[in-house]
């Protein structure tokens, strides 16, 4: 990274700080399981506020539990500069995904101190609740009752499969804040984030500069037949859940084929009941998603899909209950926010691309209220979601130094 500006951040200091969160939910593998509103969530929550307050900031949280920690800026009067992203974590998540946007958010705090650099407009970090949704099932909660996309009261009675709601946890860890959680006047958001993909490593770019968020549906499905003996029954009596539940996989599998390299879809969760190795299951809930950055390719796999796994189904004697969960449009990012990114890497020197995000991120709810842009930095092999997430020390130096050049840029703006 070339030294275009004497305005640095801390390396060292930002990636020690990675590996002092990464402590909590810390796993055997090198991972991080930090499930949202656990108690390991609450020690990483507080050892994030006791970071902040440290560094001069003041922190208030929200209704569900989101964080907000700001600085002051010269005019009191001017819409603050939001920045961050999560820190939970996949039940087997890594170190980065999340943390690194949060930390690093924290490291330009911290360098504007050791600066002595006092920003036109307020700045806040922002450490999201329950980005990943692998407890409660609802992903982007947080910044989603925030941005009103979801209802508070729904969220909050949502359950993990003990049985606990989301308000319970929250007052549990002591994250139930009283803050208001619904949208407010801000300036911009940025977002740093790894890529969760192979693009910028194949390609040996640096810095991914996110134009937008490609679109998505979600659906619970249900495959419901009739357990009954593997033994006694024949292929003319079976109602196998699992056989129909199989093929309409396969199905996912076959439609997001067909769209070449921009298709997505996935089955994540499979539940197979009785689950008993000499019964035919009778019951299996699963999982489906697809994404692609069109929104009408995403309506028509919508349609397809819908239409050809009851087919599936029906053919197997079995029923299909298939629920759509949410359906996110594809979300673009605020053009000039988006050139403070671009602005950014050419100035420090560092090799980009234009990129659109195949994952879903707080920064898709925020912008419909705020301008918005993303950063990305590269992650080895593409790999995220996993223990073995990996990055960098100089990949995350040089996305906090863009994050900190976008941000200091938008705060300091003429009006």
């Amino acid at each position: 990274m070339s030294a275009q500006t004497n305005q640095r951040i801390d390396g060292k200091r930002l990636w020690d700080s990675l590996m002092d969160m990464a402590r909590f939910g810390a796993t055997p593998k090198g991972g991080v399981r930090r499930l949202t509103l656990t108690d390991i969530d609450r020690q990483g929550r507080d050892h994030f506020r006791a970071r902040c307050t440290a560094a001069g900031l003041t922190v208030r949280v929200d209704e569900i539990g989101n964080m907000f920690a700001r600085r002051p800026g010269r005019d009191p009067d001017r819409l603050p500069v939001l920045f961050g992203s999560h820190l939970d974590s996949q039940p087997s998540g890594g170190k980065f995904d999340g943390a690194l946007g949060v930390i690093a958010g924290l490291e330009v705090m911290r360098s504007l101190n050791d600066l002595g650099i006092v920003t036109e407009a307020p700045l806040e970090l922002v450490n999201w609740t329950d980005e990943e949704g692998s407890r409660f099932g609802h992903s982007l909660m947080g910044s989603g009752v925030w941005a009103g996309v979801y209802a508070l009261d729904k969220v909050q009675g949502l359950t993990d499969l003990d049985g606990a709601t989301v308000q319970a946890a929250l007052e549990g860890i002591g994250y139930a804040g009283p803050e208001k959680a619904r949208p407010f006047p801000a300036d911009a958001y940025f977002e740093l984030h790894i890529e969760q993909g192979p693009i910028l490593e194949r390609e040996e770019k640096q810095i991914g500069i996110v134009t937008g968020a490609q679109a998505q549906v979600w659906y619970d499905a249900v495959c419901i037949g009739q357990d009954s003996h593997a033994g006694t029954t024949p292929p003319s009596a079976r109602k196998d859940a699992l056989v129909a539940a199989a093929r309409i996989i396969d199905l996912v599998d076959q439609l997001m084929r067909a769209q070449g390299e921009d298709g997505r879809g996935t089955v994540g969760q499979l539940q197979v009941l009785p689950n008993s190795r000499n019964v035919i299951p009778g019951e299996v809930r699963f999982s489906v998603e697809f994404r692609h950055p069109d929104d009408a390719t995403v309506a028509t796999l919508a349609q397809q899909f819908e239409a050809r796994a009851s087919a599936l189904a029906q053919g197997c004697g079995v029923r299909l209950d298939l629920t759509e969960l949410f359906r996110i449009p594809a979300q673009p990012f605020d053009p000039a926010c988006v050139d403070l990114v671009r602005q950014a890497a050419a100035r420090l020197g560092l090799s980009s691309r234009e990129i659109v995000s195949g994952a879903g991120h707080d920064a898709v709810y925020v912008a419909r209220h705020v301008p918005t842009a993303m950063i990305f930095t590269p992650c080895k092999d593409g790999l995220s979601h996993n223990e073995a997430e990996s990055i960098d020390p100089v990949e995350a130096e040089a996305g906090c130094q863009v994050l900190f050049e976008a941000v200091v840029a938008r705060a300091n703006r003429a009006l």
